[in-house]
């Protein structure tokens, strides 16, 4: 996915360096919108994953505090050590889709 995003944002910037027919301009604010759309349920998808997986882990320490288990010191562990890509992956899907409104609205400008 995200080299899929990444090569979408090069194609915007490469469309936007150019000048472009009203026609032209209106093809890509359609498909400037559908993949928004797309690119958003993305992020609420990941956005569900990746709390899901803090509140994992947070429970996961709190039952670090309570109990001396070392099989829950280790599930606590791997909780956060999916967490951390996760957020990264958050925060790369959610700057990208706030770019893509910018280009959406050059277009509307255009």
């Amino acid at each position: 996915m995200t080299k899929q995003i990444r090569g979408y944002l090069e194609l915007l910037e490469r469309f936007f360096a150019e000048e472009h027919s009203e026609e032209e301009l209106l093809k890509m604010r359609s498909e400037l919108l559908q993949r928004i759309a797309f690119y958003s349920h993305e992020r609420l998808i990941h956005l569900i994953v990746t709390m899901s997986f803090a509140v994992f882990f947070l429970l996961g320490l709190l039952m670090c505090f309570l109990t001396d288990s070392k099989a829950m010191i280790a599930l606590t562990v791997l909780f956060f050590l999916l967490l951390v890509p996760y957020i990264k992956h958050y925060y790369f899907l959610e700057n990208s889709v706030q770019k893509m409104y910018l280009y959406y609205f050059k277009v509307e400008k255009l």
